[in-house]
């Protein structure tokens, strides 16, 4: 991994998936979603902001968790999963959704584990934020919706959970949209020190090291995400109901644990699961993607985040990177939902 990626590789470390055996594929019969019949689609003009909500969510036990989601368009459309980071949640998507549902598109929202609806089956299943469970939860989640392959497309933690789906089971990712574009790290470059200037960034993962910063986030999760987002995007004047409908997500009983352990994993400061060993071994690698792929990138994104340069050479298939003027920051999709709605299109015609 370059020394650039090095440097940016904590903000989203957190995913991959578990090995899932060549039998389950049999599974999934006439149910699964082709996306080459939509090579291009004239999507209508949209003012972020336009939607505010989704239709009512679905549930769906899937792997070890209960799974909360919303899903637009029609059921027997290609699949498109879209996948939020912290601390956002759906409603990143609230415009996007429908946009893809127009041009013919099954669009699905999970929320990740520790947020909105989605809940762990057993009270025993540690709370584990690590990259690799993250991902697997969405592998579990294709699995139990019957999808055999998807674009992926997602930000932040959504983006770091596509990249390792594409990377490692590029047989279940048709295409791939990944804002900030190569984010899959590993616990060794976690201990790689960086510049005074970069660590300041790195000011809230120093925080959660600390018990005072576990009560702290408990205690003002509210607060503390709104900073966040203000940091994250300087330029989006997002209001108060905006930022309301998704802080209700962080209200999950596991959040503060599952946001906790993601950044003490970083670190090498909580231990992972033994069997996520092997697949966080071949991320540390930094594994080629293959699958088709656009990258996007805000121009105001006030997160950490990697240069393009420093990833291009990560994605060997058909590949073109975007930077999106106008203000745009790390909330990418919720700030410019019609040019991620475009790309997803775009590389499904790839």
């Amino acid at each position: 991994m370059s020394d650039a990626i090095n440097h940016h590789r904590r903000r989203f470390l957190g995913t991959a998936a578990m090995t899932i055996a060549a039998a389950q594929l049999g599974m999934f019969g006439s149910a699964i979603a082709q996306s080459s019949k939509i090579k291009s689609a004239n999507l209508p003009p949209i003012k972020p902001g336009t939607h505010t909500s989704f239709n009512a969510l679905k549930q769906i036990d899937a792997g070890v968790l209960n799974v909360g989601y919303a899903e637009a368009g029609s059921a027997d459309g290609p699949a498109v999963i879209l996948l939020h980071g912290w601390p956002y949640d759906i409603h990143s998507f609230v415009d996007v959704a429908p946009l893809l549902a127009s041009a013919g598109y099954r669009a699905i929202v999970p929320h990740l584990r520790g947020h909105g609806t989605t809940r762990f089956l057993s009270s025993e299943t540690l709370r584990n934020g690590q990259q690799s469970a993250i991902a697997l939860d969405m592998i579990a989640l294709m699995d139990a919706l019957k999808i055999k392959k998807a674009i992926l497309a997602g930000f932040d933690w959504g983006a770091r959970t596509a990249d390792i789906i594409a990377a490692l089971w590029p047989e279940r990712c048709k295409a791939l949209v990944s804002v900030s574009g190569y984010l899959i790290g590993s616990q060794e470059s976690g201990k790689m020190p960086l510049l005074p200037k970069a660590e300041l960034q790195w000011w809230y993962q120093y925080y959660f090291a600390t018990e005072r910063g576990r009560a702290g986030y408990d205690n003002y999760r509210h607060d503390f995400a709104k900073l966040i987002w203000q940091i994250a995007s300087p330029k989006w004047n997002f209001d108060d109901a905006t930022f309301d409908r998704s802080a209700a997500s962080f209200n999950n009983p596991d959040h503060v644990s599952i946001v906790i352990h993601n950044y003490r994993w970083r670190l090498g400061l909580a231990v992972g699961e033994p069997q996520y060993d092997d697949l966080e071994k071949r991320l540390a690698e930094a594994p080629v993607i293959t699958v088709p792929t656009i990258t996007l990138e805000g121009d105001a994104n006030g997160a950490p985040h990697p240069d393009p340069s420093s990833y291009a050479k990560k994605f060997s298939g058909k590949y073109s990177h975007r930077t999106i003027k106008g203000g745009i920051g790390h909330n990418l999709p919720q700030e410019a939902p019609q040019a991620f709605a475009r790309a997803v299109v775009e590389v499904d015609g790839y």
